[in-house]
C-alpha cells in the first residue's frame, strides 16, 4: 500500500468565503460525503466522487473539502461540544442531521464563518430534510454553541500520575485508540505524545517533488511561478533539493503538472526513497549490477522518484496487486519522463507466483508495506475510528510474510528498505527485528550524512518522521544489506 498520493486539501490557504451566504451547495455536498463515511466509505473517494458528480465550482470545492476533512479530524471534539448542549445527546439523531450539526459546529468553532451564516444554512438544510421541529432544535443548539463555545477538553493528569491515566485522558481528548496512544507515549514521552496526538487534528501540508528528469530546480520553480503557484522549501534540517511545500495556488490542473515538472509526494515518502540510495559509513552506496524493485508501488510515487534519483540508469520493476494503480503508475511514469519502469501485477503474498513474475534478484528493493496508516491519519481522518488491535495483528502478519518473500530476491551485496506509514512498533521496529532473527545474512545499513541527523535513531539507523516534528506524514523505514 503506497501512500504517496495526497488529497490536495492539505495546508493550502483556507477557501475564499466571499459570497458564501448566497448558497449552501458546499455544505450539502459535504453532508452527503460525511453520511457516506459514517456508513463505511473512505473520505477521499467519497469526496472526489461527490465533487465529480455535482461539478461544484471554486470556491465551493475548496470550502467543501475543508468542511469534510476538518469535521472528520475534529469529530470527537464537535460531538463532545454538541452533546454537552443537547439533553438527549446525538445518538438518537439520524445520520443526515448528525452530519449537518457537525458541519455547523465545525464552522462555528474552527472557521471564520460568521455565526449567523453558519447557523442559518444548517438550520435551513435540516428543516428541508426533516421538518421544522428538528430545524428549531438545530437552531437553538447551534446558537447556544455560538455563544458558549467549545466544551472543555478532558484534562491531562498531573506529571506524577500513572501513565495509564495519561493514556486514558489523551485517548479521550482526541478520539484515538488507547493502544495507539500507549505506543506513542513509550516512544515520545508525555509531551511528545500530546503534541503528536494534537497534530493529527490539523491539516496535512501538500508537498511537491520537483522532477530533475525535466530540468533543474530553477526551471521547475519558474514553471510553478508562471502559474501563480507559490512554494517554500522544507525545514532547514530536512531540505531536499526536490521537495517544496505549497503555500498558495492550485498546481494539479495546469501545464506545469501536465509537462511533468513535479508530482505530489509527501516529504516523509520522499525521504523513504532517498534512504534506499543514501550514503553509508564507507561513502556512497555501491550497489551490485541489476534492476531495482518498488514493491507495493501504488500509483508509483516512489518508483518515479527512484527513477529520477538514478537518472533512468537502472531498470525498475513497479509491483502491485492492483491493475488500476499500475495503470496510474504508467501514466505518471510517462508524464515524468521515467523511461525504464516496467509494471508487474502480482500479489506479494503469493510466493509461488512471485518466483515466476519477479526477477531472481534485484540490486535494491523498496517495500512500502500494507499498514494501518496511522502516520497519515491527517489525510484519512475517518480511519481513526476503525483502528483496533486485531487489525494491527493481521497487518503485522502480512508484513512479515511479504518481507520474508522479498528478502529472497535481494542480490548478494544488495539492499532492502522496509517502510510503513505508521509509528506503531508492531508494524515497524518489531518487523525489522524479526527479519534480522530469521535472516542472519542480512544486517542493518544505516544512512550517513547531515540529512539523516535527528531523523534516524542511533541504535538501528531507522528513519522516523512525525507530523508534529517534521511537517511530514509519520513514516518508519529501515535499510538492510544482504551479505555477499
Amino acid at each position: 500500500m503506497a501512500h504517496d498520493e495526497q488529497p490536495v486539501e492539505g495546508d493550502l490557504p483556507r477557501p475564499n468565503l466571499s459570497g458564501f451566504a448566497r448558497g449552501t451547495s458546499a455544505v450539502d455536498v459535504a453532508r452527503r460525503v460525511l453520511v457516506r463515511v459514517e456508513a463505511g466509505a473512505y473520505a477521499t473517494l467519497a469526496l472526489s466522487g461527490e465533487l465529480e458528480r455535482t461539478r461544484l465550482a471554486e470556491p465551493g470545492r475548496s470550502l467543501c473539502t475543508e468542511l469534510v476533512y476538518g469535521s472528520l479530524r475534529r469529530q470527537v471534539r464537535l460531538d463532545r461540544s454538541l452533546a454537552a448542549l443537547a439533553p438527549r445527546g446525538l445518538d438518537n439523531l439520524d445520520p443526515q442531521v448528525r452530519a449537518l450539526l457537525r458541519l455547523g459546529a465545525y464552522q462555528l468553532l474552527f472557521m471564520r464563518i460568521p455565526p449567523p451564516v453558519a447557523v442559518s444554512q444548517v438550520v435551513q438544510a435540516i428543516t428541508q430534510l426533516r421538518g421544522p421541529g428538528l430545524g428549531g432544535f438545530a437552531n437553538a443548539l447551534l446558537r447556544r454553541l455560538a455563544r458558549e463555545g467549545e466544551a472543555p477538553l478532558p484534562a491531562l493528569p498531573a506529571p506524577e500520575t500513572k501513565d495509564s491515566l495519561f493514556v486514558d485522558a489523551l485517548a479521550a481528548r482526541h478520539g484515538l485508540a488507547r493502544f495507539l496512544v500507549a505506543d506513542v507515549l513509550a516512544q515520545l514521552g508525555r509531551e511528545g505524545a500530546a503534541d503528536l496526538c494534537a497534530s493529527l487534528e490539523t491539516a496535512a501540508p501538500v508537498w511537491l517533488r520537483l522532477n530533475p528528469l525535466r530540468g533543474d530546480r530553477d526551471q521547475a520553480l519558474a514553471a510553478l511561478a508562471s502559474e501563480a503557484i507559490e512554494v517554500e522549501p522544507g525545514p532547514q534540517a530536512l531540505t531536499l533539493p526536490e521537495a517544496v511545500r505549497i503555500t498558495s495556488g492550485h498546481p494539479f490542473g495546469g501545464t506545469a503538472y501536465g509537462e511533468g515538472w513535479f508530482t505530489a509526494q509527501d516529504l516523509g515518502a520522499q525521504l523513504v526513497a532517498r534512504l534506499l540510495l543514501a550514503d553509508t559509513e564507507q561513502g556512497p552506496l555501491a550497489l551490485p549490477p541489476g534492476a531495482l524493485l518498488d514493491a507495493c508501488t501504488g500509483v508509483g510515487g516512489k518508483a518515479t522518484h527512484l527513477s529520477a534519483l538514478t537518472q533512468n540508469q537502472r531498470e525498475l520493476d513497479a509491483v502491485d496487486a492492483s491493475s488500476r494503480k499500475l495503470e496510474l503508475c504508467r501514466d505518471h511514469a510517462h508524464r515524468l519522463g521515467c523511461q525504464r519502469i516496467s509494471t508487474v501485477e502480482v500479489d506479494l503474498l503469493d510466493r509461488e507466483r512471485l518466483a515466476g513474475r519477479l526477477r531472481p534478484s534485484y540490486a535494491a528493493i523498496l517495500l512500502d508495506a500494507p499498514c494501518s496508516g496511522v502516520g497519515v491519519l491527517r489525510r484519512h481522518p475517518e480511519a481513526r475510528r476503525r483502528l483496533n488491535r486485531p487489525m494491527i495483528q493481521e497487518l503485522a502478519a502480512i508484513q512479515r510474510q511479504i518481507l520474508a518473500n522479498l528478502a529472497s530476491h535481494v542480490a548478494p551485496g544488495g539492499v532492502l528498505v522496509y517502510a510503513v506509514c505508521s509509528f506503531l512498533a508492531a508494524e515497524g521496529s518489531e518487523q525489522a527485528a524479526e527479519l534480522l532473527r530469521q535472516r542472519p545474512d542480512f544486517r542493518l545499513l544505516p544512512p550517513r550524512g547531515s540529512l539523516w541527523q535527528g531523523l534516524t535513531d542511533g541504535q538501528t539507523g531507522a528513519l522516523h518522521t512525525f507530523p508534529h516534528l517534521h511537517a511530514a506524514d509519520g513514516f518508519y523505514a529501515v535499510r538492510f544489506q544482504r551479505s555477499l
